[in-house]
């Protein structure tokens, strides 16, 4: 069974940057990228925000084809998570740590920037649990052939715990809906783990939920209203739907490119970047 998207909203031509930047020497073999879209977020007034990496920017889309830059700087902005306050959102940034952006007045801060003294290797993506812990994959370059990717748990207390510190990419994140379980898309394993978050804040027993196939991996993720785990595939072309044992029960197929990163679900629609050609693709999903 398939399901398919259409066309959001794509990024204007006059928004476009086809520069080389340091994220496209590293992760595009140095080509120019004129966009790369990640981090679908809805603020509390229902409008969608995304990321553009390599350009450190953040846009909010009022409506399809109005898009508003809220924050520009010096950094590689992926992940994005509305915090419990609803004042602010988090975000991921591979190269300046976890980031508070201000909606009201578009301030970027840091929030946890360094770790012991010492910088993290890349964050890529981050949630927030409803006691307002934050999880947060730390990926930099890592991959099979250095399994040090790492998972932190960021407390609203402040402590900071590292779940996981064997991960071959860890990318995106999603809680279980009784929040018992963190689901971490491994992209260069391409798997997705499933790592128990026990009472007393500890994990063990975390086991691969999931595998797939194909040049690059799993991405971005989201828990629909049936529990189901829905995960963004970044060289497949669609988000894969897996059942509580892991099993595709059903997809949404790209209506652009294959480079399929990253998910948020409102109002009984999936909103999905399609990060190669700057687009937000959409579909009904209840």
């Amino acid at each position: 069974m398939e399901t398919p998207t259409t066309l959001f909203t794509q990024m204007p031509a006059a928004l476009r940057r086809p520069i080389v930047t340091d994220w496209s020497r590293a992760n595009k073999r140095g080509d120019p990228v004129d966009c790369f879209l990640e981090g679908p977020c809805f603020d509390p007034g229902g409008r969608l925000h995304v990321t553009d990496i390599p350009h450190g920017r953040i846009f909010r889309l009022d409506a399809p084809g109005e898009w508003t830059l809220v924050a520009e700087y010096d950094g590689e902005p992926n992940g994005l998570a509305l915090h419990p306050d609803g004042k602010r959102m988090f975000i991921a940034d591979y190269k300046q740590g976890i980031l508070a952006l201000d909606l009201a007045t578009g301030a970027v801060t840091p929030a946890l920037a360094r770790r012991n003294s010492e910088r993290f290797k890349g964050p890529n993506d981050l949630v927030f649990a409803r006691n307002g812990d934050l999880y947060f994959t730390d990926q930099g370059q890592t991959g099979l052939q250095d399994p040090t990717g790492r998972v932190y748990r960021w407390r609203a207390s402040g402590g900071l715990d590292m779940l996981i510190s064997n991960g071959p990419s860890p990318n995106g994140l999603a809680l279980s809906a009784d929040e018992e379980v963190l689901f971490v898309a491994m992209t260069r394993d391409n798997s997705v783990w499933r790592v128990p978050l026990l009472p007393d804040g500890s994990t063990t027993k975390v086991g691969r939920f999931a595998s797939f196939h194909g040049t690059s991996g799993p991405d971005g993720m989201a828990i629909d209203e049936q529990g189901r785990l829905m995960v963004c595939h970044a060289s497949l072309g669609c988000v894969f739907v897996l059942s509580h044992q892991g099993e595709v029960v059903t997809r949404l197929k790209s209506c652009r490119g294959a480079t399929v990163t990253n998910i948020a679900l409102r109002g009984g629609q999936a909103f999905v970047t399609e990060s190669s050609t700057g687009a937000v693709m959409v579909a009904d999903w209840v």
